[in-house]
């Protein structure tokens, strides 16, 4: 899996340099003879683009040397685009990385827990319609992603976090889901406010953008993605439930429950979660809502996972949750990702303590 460099030249003296990394996606997808969208080379998407070169900026390109639908996104993607904003961090001023919308909350999510004590901007975006078409929202959510890269006020970034720009929106990257297919605002953060609406200006709600880090960026990129994902639903079998707890190698299971994290409270699904827990996997309840919160123990339903050994998610997305498991797993162990899943480590989730 390698990378290439696609030379951007930009007009006049630039006042910021920015970094953009294409891995494919809906963006930079064109038809082929059978009317099937494939991914096309990033230096193609230039020619639909001219005004990139007009925004006073100055940029370093790389793309995956085979464009990929997001859909084949893997932890060794992940791996490979943080540890390209690792080495070139010092020399640029924000990044943007253009994605496929289907997992592009699990990447925003993977890299805001393997960058940490960021103090520049990561923005992700892509498009719900290819560049080629004349509808396309491709062109508005690069030039503006680009723009918010690029942003600084009084020398220092205005959004030093992971985040997702997306039809006139900023979110916070681990707080996204993909919620919609067909209209244009694919992205929602149901438990986090935006961190910007673009219109006329672009207006910031500095009150929800963290604060930069002035510590020295760390790296982590080990994953374990021994971790599976147990959807709770009326007339789920023992066997299904007892088949998800019993994979071989299992690590850790979340368990998206319904509500505020209840569960049925049939015998069988207490014990299979307490024996599960007692062998060493970590069970985390995560709520089935797009919006809400984990409040284990709030209802009887809910009671009898505490006292099994099932952690809250809190707030956490999905996304979040699975991402934030695997690097936890892969660094740490098990031991310390018990201690940490239910911390606030990059914004992804509301303390209740």
């Amino acid at each position: 899996m390698n990378l290439k460099r696609v030379d951007l030249k930009s007009n006049g003296v630039p006042r910021a340099h920015l970094l953009i990394i294409y891995t494919g996606g809906t963006f930079g997808m064109t038809h082929d003879k059978d009317g099937v969208l494939i991914p096309f080379d990033f230096a193609s998407i230039l020619e639909h683009l001219p005004t990139v070169r007009n925004l006073g900026l100055a940029f370093s390109v790389f793309s995956f040397e085979n464009p990929i639908d997001s859909s084949n996104i893997q932890p060794e993607h992940w791996q490979l685009i943080a540890r390209l904003i690792y080495e070139q961090y010092d020399l640029h001023d924000g990044f943007v990385i253009l994605h496929g919308t289907d997992t592009m909350a699990y990447t925003a999510s993977a890299l805001s827990f393997m960058l940490e004590n960021l103090s520049k901007p990561v923005v992700l975006t892509g498009a719900q319609l290819p560049i080629t078409e004349p509808r396309s929202d491709a062109r508005e959510n690069l030039i503006t992603a680009l723009e918010i890269a690029s942003a600084k006020q009084n020398g220092k970034a205005v959004v030093p976090e992971v985040c997702i720009y997306f039809d006139y929106e900023l979110l916070r990257g681990n707080r996204s889901k993909k919620v919609e297919s067909m209209q244009f605002d694919a992205f929602d953060s149901g438990n986090y406010p935006a961190l910007a609406k673009a219109g006329v200006k672009i207006n910031y709600d500095f009150t929800a953008i963290r604060k930069p880090s002035n510590q020295p960026l760390k790296l982590y990129t080990r994953f374990d993605t021994r971790v599976a994902i147990l959807k709770l639903f009326p007339g789920i079998s023992e066997e299904v439930f007892q088949a998800v707890l019993n994979i071989n190698g299992l690590r850790a299971v979340i368990l998206e429950t319904y509500g505020s994290g209840n569960a049925p409270t049939a015998s069988w699904v207490i014990t299979g979660l307490r024996q599960v827990i007692q062998r060493g996997v970590l069970v985390l309840n995560v709520s089935q809502c797009p919006g809400g919160t984990v409040l284990q123990g709030r209802y009887a339903t809910s009671r009898d996972l505490v006292k099994a050994g099932v952690l809250s998610g809190a707030d956490m997305t999905t996304e979040a949750a699975v991402t934030k498991l695997m690097l936890l797993l892969g660094e740490y162990g098990e031991k310390v990702a018990r201690e940490r899943i239910g911390k606030d480590l990059a914004g992804e989730l509301t303390s209740l303590e």
